[in-house]
């Protein structure tokens, strides 16, 4: 049943945002959502699904009605000479799975491992890092359309999958709900150490996918802050794509440019290396600052409101753009 007393969400939420919901409901089944969906109030108020809610930035209470996912389970459902199929419910710990997947060889997800949040989200925003998209891997994401109630097939190309984005994020936004997603992995995997310091870590002439997963934990373990001590939502912006002509203008004034090559011929810069540029990287303001090893990462210092992080985190956008001319979107969602 839907809860209809009022809950603090603070501990819900990675940036410890203290909001509250009204409505909220746990789903640890398929059936819990198709019964949540024939409630009277799901007609009259928004759904907002959350899982980890390690990506969500809170500028208000919640008046629409918080699903948790809490649906658990991993199924292989079929292999090949090379690749296996793995089913995975929508709440089931991200990270979690990966070590699974690493315990078994099962190759494709192990430079993805420690980002926060549940799998369900993964598609939702084509989690990505080290080189490595969650895109790459998924083969089809079951959802079930919150209108209607019924279930629907996504495969790979059906999802639009984008830098950080998905159809989930654009014409289906606030439509559907992420039941399952199935991956395929490969028994024989092929190692990714292209992306930034990742090959100096990897000290092992025959390393595994294991050595890569201790690798990358070792690494966001030494730039990123534990949310329970320093609360934050990981990556607030996604690293901008430029076109090469205005790379090649950037270039000639910051020869010190981090860049990587992206699709269509144009440029991907680091997010990172931009803001510490404008002096952020350490600097804080009223309780919310800049993480002073990893400039991607805003940290709620004190018990600042939702409102306040997004201020100063507009003031960063604003201050890259004057420099670099470069726009830095956000990654986190805002709520509203």
């Amino acid at each position: 049943m839907i809860q209809t007393q009022v809950i603090p969400l603070k501990e819900y939420n990675t940036f410890h945002i203290d909001v509250t919901a009204l409505y909220s409901f746990f789903c640890e089944t398929e059936q819990d959502i198709f019964e949540i969906l024939n409630t009277d109030i799901v007609k009259e108020k928004n759904i907002l699904v959350l899982g980890g809610c390690s990506n969500m930035l809170f500028t208000q209470d919640v008046d629409d009605v918080v699903i948790f996912m809490r649906n658990k389970g991993i199924e292989i459902i079929s292999e090949t000479a090379e690749n296996v199929f793995v089913k995975v419910s929508a709440g089931e710990v991200w990270d979690e799975f990966v070590e699974y997947c690493v315990s078994n060889n099962f190759g494709g997800i192990e430079n993805l491992s420690l980002i926060p949040g549940t799998t369900g989200a993964s598609p939702v925003q084509n989690i990505g890092a080290y080189g490595v998209e969650v895109k790459d891997v998924i083969f089809e994401t079951e959802a079930i359309e919150i209108l209607t109630g019924k279930k629907r097939i996504f495969n790979n190309k059906e999802c639009n999958f984008a830098y950080r984005n998905s159809i989930f994020k654009e014409e289906l936004k606030n439509k559907y709900i992420v039941l399952n997603v199935t991956f395929r992995l490969s028994k024989f995997p092929v190692l990714k150490l292209s992306y930034g310091n990742l090959i100096s870590e990897i000290i092992h002439e025959n390393s595994t996918i294991k050595d890569v997963r201790d690798a990358v934990i070792r690494i966001r373990e030494s730039k990123l802050p534990n949310t329970d001590i320093l609360p934050n939502a990981g990556s607030f912006f996604k690293n901008p794509i430029i076109s090469n002509e205005h790379f090649t203008k950037l270039i000639k004034q910051f020869p010190q440019l981090v860049s990587y090559p992206a699709e269509d011929g144009k440029i991907k810069l680091a997010a990172g290396q931009l803001i510490d540029l404008c002096g952020w990287k350490g600097k804080k303001e009223n309780g919310v600052g800049v993480h002073d090893k990893q400039a991607l990462v805003i940290i709620n210092y004190g018990n600042a409101a939702g409102k306040s992080i997004l201020q100063f985190s507009e003031k960063i956008q604003n201050s890259v753009f004057k420099k670099f001319g470069v726009n830095i979107d956000r990654e986190v969602r805002v709520y509203p």
